[in-house]
């Protein structure tokens, strides 16, 4: 297993579990600048973490919490958000506190240092990387791509239909793959519609002449779309008391892939709140260099070329 994982997916790992519950493995990791991960139990009043190790006690000093809390790039949030979570580590020394218990002195910021000189600055764009989810705003998702080194997944990326707000994709602590969008001053973009299927590939699980179940995602004087999954949306017929956000089962009326359009009818709607599922990934390549969405023989071209 790669040392360079989301924070908290290396924790359940047999052999960081090993290595915690013995006093001599640790000692060995320490010797190999070994990344480890255990739970984050309290925040003192300096903002240095307290970490439990299972064996012994483990002490993440303030400004080895994280990048840039020692330069100030960083605010603070970034080691107190971190109690009662999955914390990275790489052990830089082992002390005795004033009762005479033994203890190690650990460092996240060396251990995220390590991350960005190994794995992250090696990423180009198209990469295909494996990423959890931090936190969500209106603007985006927040994603941890590797020992808690987080980049911002724009909502436009998320997915080809078009959402009001990301959480309607993803749960915080959700595991996912995400794209390298972009690299610019250091700073990782992300895409993720890229991976959930090309038009057809998603037309393909539908007929003309089925009843299925979609998501109104807009309404227009002309008709409301509606999404029949993540990367593919249909247009429906007007009806009155239509809303956006409303769940609705909708009558497959055809599908024609050289105009890329779906047309439906509108059945019933319901109001719905949204549970977000993982999502399903048509692609299991580790890069992509371009992913055209569109049909080949389709006028509208919709691509995305991954360019360094």
């Amino acid at each position: 297993m790669s040392e360079y994982l989301p924070e908290g997916k290396l924790i359940i790992s047999q052999e960081n579990i090993n290595i915690l519950q013995s006093p001599q493995l640790l000692n060995e990791a320490k010797k190999e600048e070994k990344i480890l991960e255990a739970r984050a139990c309290v925040c003192d009043s300096q903002h240095n973490l307290v970490v439990d190790l299972g064996s012994m006690k483990g002490i993440i000093p303030r400004e080895e919490g994280a990048l840039g809390i020692r330069d100030g790039s960083v605010r603070d949030i970034a080691v107190i958000s971190r109690v009662n979570r999955a914390v990275c580590f790489i052990i830089t020394d082992f002390r005795t506190d004033e009762s005479g218990e033994r203890y190690a002195v650990l460092s996240r910021e060396r251990a995220q240092r390590k991350c960005l000189d190994n794995y992250i600055s090696n990423l180009k764009c198209g990469d295909v990387v494996d990423a959890r989810i931090t936190h969500l705003e209106n603007f985006g998702a927040f994603a941890d791509i590797g020992c808690g080194i987080v980049a911002l997944m724009p909502i436009d990326t998320i997915s080809v239909s078009r959402i009001e707000h990301p959480r309607e994709r993803f749960t915080v602590g959700m595991d996912i793959k995400a794209v390298i969008k972009s690299i610019e001053n250091g700073r990782i973009s992300l895409s993720h519609k890229e991976l959930l299927g090309t038009w057809e590939e998603n037309a393909h699980n539908f007929a003309a002449g089925e009843t299925v179940a979609g998501i109104v995602r807009s309404v227009e004087n002309y008709g409301a779309f509606v999404e029949l999954a993540p990367n593919l949306a249909g247009l429906a017929e007007s009806k009155e008391g239509v809303k956006a956000g409303q769940q609705a089962s909708v009558y497959i009326k055809s599908i024609i892939p050289e105009k890329m359009k779906i047309k439906l009818i509108i059945i019933d709607t319901f109001d719905y709140k949204y549970n977000p599922q993982k999502p399903v990934y048509f692609c299991n390549k580790e890069h992509i260099d371009s992913f055209l969405y569109s049909p080949k023989d389709c006028a509208k071209r919709l691509e995305t070329v991954f360019n360094d």
